[in-house]
């Protein structure tokens, strides 16, 4: 998701002994990620791609075409202007013009889904592990990409990506997705209002436990403001799980569609279900004692709010998202003289920090799409390209953003015109950083840089093709009975536990924990030769 770039790919790709300045890529002795090169593809002209006989390397872009792309997250209010510059330059290099659709947050977990399942009409769509990549490219709505199809349509991408980034992205030893080709960490921390800590002259918030007391201060004294508002969207685990339980224990949660998880410093890799932990017990009390004192509202279960934007406008005390997104929010309320004072909160500041996969993130095309060179051009473009790639991350020069350097932006007057939506699926090296992004950001990046986590199972990912029908049913439970217990809404606690736990193993959750166990065990067998 949209992050402030966190330079960490060299620590994965140590565990494949790659080269992180891209040097040895797929074979490409001597390329840069840094500086990708032209392609004879990305540089055709419009009517000028006729194919000549016998010359493989040229790509017919003689007839224009439009590719339809569904992104998440809410349409940009200057979509027209932004997409407009960027289908001007797609024209002119490939012959094709791009028309995005967008799901917005609260509702695109049941959309995105369907867009595949009802085998819509459309070329590419946002992918990441968090949005079910593994699943639904085993359901077949995704066209699997071969080196043949990248070394032709996507040459640029095909010499700048990482092996390690391919290799992720794989599900069952075949590629669906073109990755980002970025690295980033995706702990959570939590962004409050520090006015009114100081107003309340409550402790510095750096534990669950100060949490707690600055919400049910606020919900006792601050009327008119809600404690807490948690992001929407239909999670089976939601943020604040990452932190309090993922972070705070020191787990790997999968892609947290499961409740499986295993510790980061276990070599052998045992996989339990944290929903019989007396960790998730603890917590799931923790969240009942501030739900009973209105530390968020009553109908977050059905909430349709934004959270960032409740902060905005000093309707919330607090959210919780990654460092890269609240960084950057701070830098805009900061830079639109809000009248709140803000601060980051890392309630878990000496626990382990790890990195995503390269599957946070990345474009996939779909199955049917009656154009799949075409698309795989213009992801080429979008990833690789510096004048479509600024277009795309920040759009128009001098209106969402300054440009600072090469490599550095600040806010332009209609920034917010141009934000929240999932064009990160084309983060690369080119992305450029906000130069204005908060002190206090940049101090927790330099610092959590410097406290990466490797660990042996980094680079694992689950394959639930066997278990597809249990993970459908297991998913179903988590819905029904888990979240309304983690948002604190059922009186007894015990029995409400109990009830998960009993529809969570009739649903299957067995099967799939000695499923993932079976292919952890494997994939340590074959790290150790």
């Amino acid at each position: 998701m949209n992050k402030r770039g966190l330079t960490l790919l060299s620590g994965i790709l140590m565990l494949s002994m790659l080269s992180a300045c891209g040097g040895n890529n797929n074979g490409n002795a001597g390329s840069n990620a840094a500086e990708p090169q032209s392609s004879a593809a990305a540089t055709q002209t419009a009517g000028s791609g006729t194919q000549a006989a016998g010359d493989s390397g040229k790509v017919d872009t003689s007839q224009a075409v439009t590719l339809k792309m569904i992104f998440v997250g809410p349409k940009p209010v200057d979509y027209d202007t932004v997409f407009g510059e960027i289908n001007k330059k797609l024209k002119e290099k490939i012959n094709a013009t791009v028309e995005g659709e967008f799901l917005d947050w609260s509702d695109w977990a049941q959309k995105y889904p369907l867009k595949l399942a009802a085998n819509e009409d459309f070329d590419l769509i946002y992918a990441a592990n968090w949005a079910g990549y593994n699943d639904q490219a085993l359901k077949g709505g995704f066209l699997e990409l071969t080196d043949d199809m990248l070394q032709k349509y996507a040459p640029q991408t095909w010499k700048a990506m990482p092996q390690v980034n391919w290799d992720q992205a794989k599900v069952n030893g075949k590629l669906y997705m073109v990755p980002q080709n970025r690295g980033e960490t995706v702990e959570k921390l939590i962004l409050y209002r520090e006015d009114l800590r100081k107003k309340y002259n409550l402790p510095e918030i750096n534990s669950p436990e100060a949490y707690a007391n600055y919400l049910k201060t606020i919900a006792e004294k601050e009327k008119g403001v809600m404690p807490f508002t948690p992001e929407t969207g239909d999670w089976k685990f939601h943020n604040l799980d990452r932190v309090l339980l993922k972070q705070q224990n020191e787990w790997n949660m999968l892609d947290f569609d499961l409740p499986v998880a295993f510790k980061l410093d276990d070599p052998t890799g045992k996989v339990f279900n944290v929903y019989e932990t007396p960790e998730f017990k603890e917590l799931v009390y923790y969240y009942k004692d501030l739900a009973d004192h209105n530390a968020w509202s009553k109908s977050s279960l059905n909430s349709k709010l934004d959270h960032q934007q409740e902060l905005k406008e000093g309707k919330t005390a607090s959210i919780t998202h990654n460092l890269g997104t609240l960084g950057s929010l701070m830098t805009d309320m900061r830079e639109k003289n809000s009248p709140y004072e803000l601060a980051l909160a890392d309630v878990t500041p000496d626990k382990k920090k790890s990195v995503a996969v390269t599957t946070q993130n990345g474009i996939a095309i779909h199955a049917t799409s009656k154009n799949p060179e075409r698309a795989l051009m213009m992801i080429d473009l979008l990833q690789n390209d510096k004048e479509l790639h600024d277009l795309i991350m920040n759009g128009i020069s001098g209106t969402h953003y300054n440009p600072v350097g090469d490599d550095k932006y600040t806010n332009a007057e209609k920034n917010a015109n141009f934000t929240g939506f999932s064009n990160w699926g084309f983060n690369s090296p080119l992305n450029r950083e906000n130069a204005s992004f908060s002190d206090e950001a940049n101090a927790l990046t330099d610092k959590w840089e410097g406290e990466v986590y490797h660990y042996q199972l980094e680079t694992f990912v689950f394959d639930n093709s066997k278990v597809k029908t249990e993970v459908a049913n297991v998913g179903n439970v988590m819905l029904r009975y888990g979240i309304p217990l983690e948002y604190g809404m059922m009186k007894d606690v015990d029995k409400g536990l109990a009830e998960l736990q009993k529809q969570v193993k009739a649903a299957g959750i067995d099967a799939i924990i000695a499923e993932v166990q079976r292919q952890i065990d494997e994939f340590l067998a074959k790290s150790a030769k």
